[in-house]
């Protein structure tokens, strides 16, 4: 199986030979790319914990229910942990989850596990069908607009490129353009994030080089665009949100990738 290899002015080069995990019968399942996704999101969570004396620096104390001083018995007011006032005078209710700016009742801890933890050979599954469907046509349209066959390869002249005004340039002569242009209008996240005017922009190409030290510069300010190396590839890249990924590849990135 084999893709054609176009140059930094979009016409055709020569051929490339694909792996085998593009020409093999393993079927996209969004189940267990999901899965995956979960996973290595959830190393990303970052852990959350209170206080322990959180709502519990007060004077209020609990006297109890003995007919002594403080007790309150028999004057119609509940019996709960009070501040303690001036000349034996009670407070507010404080201390418990029920009162006022009492402590929470079941507050988060630190130690909960957080991560979603998968099988290596899971995630190595997951990982190959990502890149696989980045050749299936029907997969990636879901979700992007194309012309040209999947997979896109390019030579390793595109990784020179240090200019956004040249990767761009790239990716119009490809016949990406429409895809790139949608991914360009924001839209505003619903809720009550809308009040902060957050902006997310939709994915549209990403960009695999053998080596994207240079090329990373260059893509990073394009909306949508991502740029990575083929040794740094994971499952958010490739399949955000459990979808598909219009992807170009290099053809060094592509002769090496290894599942």
């Amino acid at each position: 199986m084999e893709a054609d290899v176009y140059d930094v002015q979009g016409n055709v080069v020569g051929k490339v030979s694909l792996p085998a995990i593009f020409s093999s019968s393993l079927q996209y399942s969004t189940d267990l790319v999901l899965r995956a996704l979960l996973s290595e999101q959830s190393r990303n969570y970052q852990p959350q914990g209170r206080d322990p004396l959180a709502g519990l620096r007060t004077s209020a104390t609990y006297v109890g229910r003995y007919n002594t001083y403080r007790t309150l018995r028999h004057m119609g007011v509940a019996i709960r942990p009070r501040q303690k006032l001036a000349k034996g005078a009670m407070g507010e209710v404080r201390r418990i989850p029920s009162a006022r700016k009492g402590r929470r009742a079941h507050p988060s801890k630190v130690e909960k596990k957080i991560v979603e933890k998968i099988n290596k050979k899971e995630y190595n599954k997951a990982i190959a069908m990502a890149i696989a469907a980045t050749a299936n046509a029907n997969e990636v349209a879901k979700r992007h607009i194309f012309k040209n066959k999947l997979p896109i390869v390019v030579s390793d002249d595109v990784e020179k490129l240090s200019k956004t005004k040249d990767v761009l340039n790239l990716l119009f002569k490809l016949g990406l353009k429409e895809d790139i242009e949608k991914s360009h209008e924001p839209r505003l996240r619903k809720g009550l994030r809308r009040s902060a005017r957050r902006r997310h922009f939709r994915y549209s190409v990403l960009l695999v080089a053998k080596d994207a030290s240079k090329l990373e510069k260059a893509g990073r300010n394009i909306p949508g665009v991502d740029v990575a190396s083929v040794d740094k590839l994971n499952i958010s890249l490739l399949a955000p949100g459990g979808m598909p990924r219009l992807v170009v590849w290099t053809k060094g990135a592509i002769e090496s990738v290894k599942v």
